[in-house]
């Protein structure tokens, strides 16, 4: 049964032409480029080495050196990448463009807020045992870290709650620096960073991150002005995979999401987010702040390997379980490639963390801010901070955790929500395995229940890729192959407005078998040779285009603060 779980595309390794540097100076004609418009580039290559040499040939130097998935970045004409395809065998990407959204405005005081995540996620109890996330260091793929302190003297991101220093500094992806002082100004990655690791207490005592002893680091790929690039992300993933063992940095969060352009195998950052995964690092990825409708996914949370967050709210009764529910813009799977998304959900709904009066999103969003040191928002962002700082709590009690083993772990331990008849209240498409639990994650013991059928080396080197077990029937419905009918996601009948919701354990025996579970031949894929378009056939009369695979535009952005209204 598992090895008919995953559908898999066999590709082999195309050969490379390789040329001679000597003879590419007499082909390629430098005058004929002076006045060309040039674009910005990923160019990767079997051969890294023949790949940066063929393009300093071209006279001109790469702007990035992206070891990680054998690729440079580089500004080049049309005639300049002609050549190079002629002379090289390369895989061609445009270095899209990543970008935050921003305002001006200045805001008034509230009260400080109180802390509920670690209520709402059974977190308080893990607290108990003594166990904060020591040992441990979270990454923020964002927009930088500031070392903030709380209410509570000498706490906060930068100390932990022991007065113990915690924060490791910023890495600038941008620049290609290494800061050890506050490097943020859009507010975003700090916002995140504290709701995982934040060690201020609120009014009532409570601890307000959910592992605050965890080690910080901040990894800039996001300018000021809320903007960057491919390469500047795929930089900042690159470093973090050489300094991985020198700060134990175990777990990298990404709370940021864009259009899917292409398969995630073809994905140039998605190369590097499956590295980074494939080299020991929990990869956390939102799902994307664009649901509730169906395929809906973004990049890297497409990665069918990683951990992918949806949000759940609590409704602002943070004692009343019965009214929480899934966020309305909590984006939903399958992913194009048939991959049920996202694993798990957690809490993202008007979140409180660490962010200073004067950033980017403060001034925007003035309302929201307390005029200290807190601020309110909601997001898959937030709800993959939640994530980032359980997967902590678990390494600290055991660090010989692999990847594929926390994935599991946090499955099997996820509650469902179930309405008043005991039926699911949201598909598989929507909440994955349910809402995280932090205690039950740190006392399950399953195995072998994540990414079993897939594999991420031949993946990577480009010999096999893969399909997930969705499909879709004829009255346009989504569901999972092997499973019933109470699993097909009927899409006129979604239950997001709030009927009485529980959030229990579990799926019925065997339900959660779409992690591993499929027939191969349900799932029909094909492509248009004409039109290069990727079809999902939805039934031998009828196909439907879900996109195409042609480069996109490069003003096609990845939205790292998609702002939402607080839920």
């Amino acid at each position: 049964m598992l090895n008919n779980s995953i559908r898999k595309i066999i590709k082999p390794i195309s050969l490379l032409g390789f040329v001679g540097i000597s003879t590419l100076l007499v082909i390629i004609s430098l005058n004929s480029t002076v006045n060309e418009k040039t674009q910005s580039y990923i160019i990767s290559s079997a051969d890294y080495s023949l790949l940066k040499e063929t393009v300093l040939a071209l006279n001109v130097e790469p702007s990035h050196e992206l070891a990680i998935i054998n690729a440079v970045a580089v500004d080049l004409t049309q005639h300049q990448l002609s050549q190079l395809q002629k002379s090289i065998d390369v895989n061609v990407t445009q270095n899209h463009k990543v970008e935050l959204s921003g305002g001006k405005a200045w805001g008034k005081r509230k009260w400080q807020p109180k802390s509920v995540v670690n209520d709402l996620i059974d977190a308080t109890s893990v607290h108990a045992t003594r166990n904060f996330g020591d040992g441990v260091t979270i990454g923020f793929l964002d927009t930088g870290l500031d070392q903030l302190q709380g209410t509570s003297t000498g706490l906060g991101l930068s100390t932990d709650l022991y007065g113990r220093d915690k924060f490791w500094g910023t890495y600038d992806a941008i620049n290609n620096a290494i800061s050890n002082y506050s490097n943020e100004e859009s507010g975003h990655g700090t916002h995140v960073a504290s709701i995982a690791g934040n060690a201020d207490y609120d009014v009532y005592g409570k601890v307000y991150g959910v592992a605050p002893n965890a080690s910080l680091v901040g990894i800039k790929a996001f300018d000021a002005q809320g903007k960057a690039t491919y390469a500047d992300v795929i930089r900042g993933i690159d470093w973090a995979l050489q300094i991985k063992d020198q700060i134990n940095l175990r777990v990298l969060n990404m709370s940021f999401s864009g259009p899917a352009r292409s398969y995630y195998w073809d994905d140039p950052l998605n190369q590097a987010v499956m590295k980074a995964w494939q080299a020991g690092i929990v990869v956390v990825a939102s799902a994307g702040n664009s649901g509730p409708d169906p395929m809906t996914i973004g990049v890297p949370g497409n990665v069918p390997y990683i951990i992918t967050v949806g949000a759940m709210t609590d409704n602002y009764t943070d004692s009343d379980e019965s009214d929480d529910i899934l966020a309305t813009f909590s984006a939903a799977g399958p992913t194009v490639e048939g991959f049920v998304k996202p694993e798990i959900v957690a809490p993202g709904g008007h979140l409180s963390g660490l962010m200073a009066f004067d950033t980017q999103i403060v001034q925007e969003h003035p309302e929201f801010h307390d005029g200290g040191r807190y601020f309110e928002m909601s997001g898959t962002s937030q709800a993959a901070g939640v994530v980032s700082g359980v997967v902590a709590l678990m390494l600290t009690q055991d660090p010989t955790l692999t990847p594929d083993e926390v994935k599991c772990r946090l499955m099997d331990s996820a509650h469902a929500a179930f309405d008043n008849n005991g039926e699911l209240a949201y598909s598989v498409f929507q909440q994955g395995s349910g809402m995280i639990n932090a205690a039950d994650a740190l006392t399950s013991t399953a195995s072998s229940c994540a990414n079993q059928a897939l594999d991420i080396a031949q993946d990577l080197e480009e010999n096999e890729h893969f399909f997930g077990p969705a499909n879709i029937n004829d009255d346009g419905n989504f569901y999972v192959e092997g499973l019933g009918d109470e699993y097909v996601w009927r899409l006129d009948d979604s239950n997001l407005d709030g009927d009485t919701i529980i959030w229990r354990m579990n799926y019925a025996e065997n339900a959660l078998d779409w992690r591993n579970t499929a027939s191969t031949d349900t799932i029909i894929w094909r492509m248009n040779v004409e039109t290069d378009t990727i079809i999902w056939r939805m039934n031998l009369e009828s196909d439907t285009i879900i996109w195409r695979m042609s480069v996109a535009d490069n003003t096609t952005n990845i939205n790292v603060n998609n702002w939402v209204e607080q839920q």
